[in-house]
């Protein structure tokens, strides 16, 4: 729900002794079951908005195809040592206090176009690495489209749903996925994709930002190697 998910699959696909290139593609099949899950969850609970989830997703997609093509070429140290520094990033945006935007003030055309470039960057991101994008996805949604965390992460199950596909079809392409493993994973997380949509929902922000916290922590201890 919170965005960290694959913070956790990857590194258990690594154990399971898959390459770096191939633990991330077989995370994608995964991913994209999950969140096929997870927009069906919202869908469920009356929380939807296609246009604006598809005109945000279709602004990833030239950098997820663009990441996925880095990701099955990277080094596996400079895949850790990417990961960590952005991830102190996230930490930092996720500490400070998130006001609840208003919805009823419009945004400007010069917020839009930084949100638009931040969609094009998160795409990439999300092609490349994909671990803590869901938390890149809510703070942009949040602080730079003024969406509430609820819709936040609505918006987040579509959007990466949609960049997934390419960005799986590079693996798929490169003999980077494991089909196995990735549809044993995809049914746990479509549970809890499911799940988390209809918590989201019935319980609000206050469950969204308690999912956020510990999920962050236990990326943090990861990093750390704790």
């Amino acid at each position: 729900m919170a965005g960290g998910g694959s913070t956790l699959s990857v590194p258990t696909l690594l154990f399971l002794g898959l390459d770096a290139a191939t633990a991330n593609g077989t995370n994608r099949v995964a991913l994209l079951i999950e969140c096929v899950a997870g927009v069906r969850g919202f869908h469920d609970q009356q929380q939807s908005a296609f246009a604006d989830s598809l005109r945000l997703s279709l602004l990833t997609l030239p950098g997820a195809l663009i990441g996925a093509w880095f990701a099955v070429r990277i080094d596996g140290e400079w895949f850790r040592i990417i990961l960590s520094l952005v991830m102190v990033g996230v930490v930092l945006s996720l500490i400070f206090p998130l006001k609840q935007p208003d919805p009823n003030v419009p945004l400007t055309t010069q917020r839009r176009l930084l949100g638009n470039l931040g969609m094009v960057g998160i795409g990439f991101y999300g092609g490349f690495i994909q671990i803590g994008v869901g938390f890149l996805l809510i703070a942009l949604l949040f602080h730079g489209f003024r969406e509430t965390l609820v819709r936040a992460n609505m918006h987040k199950a579509f959007i990466v749903m949609i960049y997934t596909i390419p960005a799986l079809l590079v693996f798929v392409w490169n003999e980077n996925v494991d089909w196995g493993l990735g549809l044993a994973l995809g049914a746990g997380n479509a549970v809890g994709a499911y799940v988390g949509a209809n918590l989201s929902v019935k319980k609000g922000e206050a469950i969204v930002r308690k999912v956020l916290f510990v999920a962050i922590i236990v990326i943090v201890l990861k990093l750390l190697d704790f």
